[in-house]
């Protein structure tokens, strides 16, 4: 299996070489030559593996699918990563990602039991446990460098915390986070991790991680790499949990089942997206975005249009407050038929000179509804504060902000006869301002993050500045 850039790079590279990565050289994304295909019989097998019992079901599953993209780690070795991630004692539950029912046809799947409580968890695990072993496999060390709205900082350091070979630089919008989310990261004392809060919102993080990458000298010489999801390896991992919710929600090869999935960055939905295109049979993905609705937008009318700064909404979800979703373009790679120099003249010029393309006149985006499944929507936050009141009135289930968007948007999406999978995206006590403001009440908190937000912090400030980030770096890597 080997690996080729979005934006038409004529290289082609194995796994373990996009794994420590990140970006191509070009500034496309990594995407597969081709996309496994899994038939009726394979599901059927799949079925049995993840229904075999105890914890090692998910982990046998993930080693499946993850063996059909990764042919450079030998299997029992692989085998062993899957096993070692993937472990009751690291999720409280042998399911991993058990289902909640809240109505006949309409679920919640559970994907915050990790140990940020949070889906990030899903995949940052399985990527740090990745990262050591090849690193010592190499003899080499990894100077990460990521962009959080609130979750995926958090996930990927407790994932990093204590790897050798690795150091985290993680950029944050200064103060916009939930103080849980805040406290979870800038708490952590650990010498290999770095938090930088950053003067700006998520955007302007994710545009300085994005101008580092694509400045190669720096990139080779402070041997940067990335946990983003624009690392195909983090989306990989994603991808296991739509076939583990298929599995849960159906009895037999055949049936149809709908994801609805929070979306900012549009990482998580473009997991389902290619479980789609491998074969899991998938009848509707559904985007719900908060009022950040750049996705939806597109969706409604063919039209990305990113949002400057100032216009870029501070939201009670904020971890979906992004205006750039970055792996959107593996996804319209995908639409206009693999066109590596149409995508590259998109988001690599079009975005950087009029910040927006329109592909409503296209054929192709009729296809993105048609062809791929994609149906959008958008919640707002009195929308958020409903459905949590409603979630938890009539099931006795209490669910976050972001996953509230995604029931939202979903109940507009049911099909009777298509279960429909909501992905949940954290527990409620990290935004427990608004679910005060719901419920007047505090959500539970696990014993492990109780007091966490009066502990002491270490964080550095700084400008939107990607020279300032390089100077910061490049002055931690002279010290070690």
């Amino acid at each position: 299996m080997l690996y080729l850039s979005t934006r038409g790079d004529p290289a082609r590279k194995h796994f373990c070489e996009i794994l420590l990565e990140g970006l191509a050289p070009d500034g496309g994304l990594y995407l597969p030559e081709r996309y496994p295909q899994v038939d009726a019989a394979t599901l059927a097998r799949w079925r049995q593996v993840f229904n075999q019992g105890a914890a090692g079901g998910y982990a046998a599953l993930a080693f499946e699918v993850l063996s059909l993209y990764i042919d450079d780690i030998p299997a029992a070795d692989l085998r062993a990563l899957c096993d070692k991630t993937y472990t009751e004692a690291v999720y409280g539950t042998p399911q991993i990602v058990p289902l909640k029912k809240l109505e006949d046809g309409f679920y919640l799947e559970a994907l915050s039991n990790g140990p940020t409580l949070a889906f990030k968890d899903m995949a940052m695990q399985l990527l740090g446990n990745l990262f050591e072993y090849e690193l010592a496999r190499r003899g080499e060390a990894l100077n990460i460098l990521g962009a959080t709205s609130g979750d995926t900082g958090s996930a990927a350091e407790y994932a990093m915390r204590g790897k050798k070979g690795v150091r985290v630089f993680m950029l944050s919008p200064h103060g916009r986070m939930s103080p849980f989310q805040q406290a979870q990261m800038f708490s952590l004392m650990d010498e290999n991790i770095h938090n930088i809060a950053i003067e700006g919102v998520f955007d302007d993080c994710q545009d300085i991680v994005k101008n580092v990458s694509n400045d190669l000298a720096f990139k080779r010489s402070h041997k940067i790499g990335t946990v983003n999801s624009i690392n195909w390896a983090r989306l990989l991992a994603q991808v296991v949990y739509y076939f583990a919710g298929y599995f849960q929600a159906t009895t037999k090869e055949g049936e149809r089942v709908s994801f609805a999935v929070p979306s900012g960055n549009f990482g998580n939905v473009c997991a389902g997206h290619v479980a789609r295109q491998m074969g899991l049979p998938v009848d509707r993905l559904v985007v719900a975005t908060n009022e950040n609705d750049v996705l939806d937008e597109f969706f409604r009318t063919g039209v990305y249009r990113v949002r400057a700064s100032a216009d870029t909404h501070e939201t009670s979800s904020p971890s979906m407050d992004i205006s750039k979703a970055s792996n959107f373009e593996r996804f319209v790679f995908d639409l206009l038929g693999r066109d590596g120099a149409r995508v590259k003249s998109l988001f690599g010029e079009a975005l950087a000179r009029d910040g927006r393309f329109d592909l409503s006149a296209d054929p192709a985006f009729a296809d993105a509804a048609s062809r791929y499944g994609f149906r959008s929507g958008k919640s707002t936050h009195a929308d958020r504060l409903a459905t949590i009141r409603d979630v938890f009135q009539r099931h006795g289930v209490m669910i976050d902000t972001h996953t509230a968007d995604g029931v939202k948007v979903a109940r507009g999406h049911r099909d009777a006869a298509v279960p429909m999978i909501v992905l949940e995206t954290a527990l409620p006590i990290k935004f427990a301002e608004t679910i005060v403001e719901a419920l007047g009440r505090q959500p539970d908190r696990p014993a492990q993050f109780k007091g966490i937000e009066a502990l002491p912090k270490r964080v550095q400030v700084m400008p939107a500045s990607t020279a300032a980030v390089q100077a910061f770096i490049a002055e931690h890597c002279a010290r070690a």
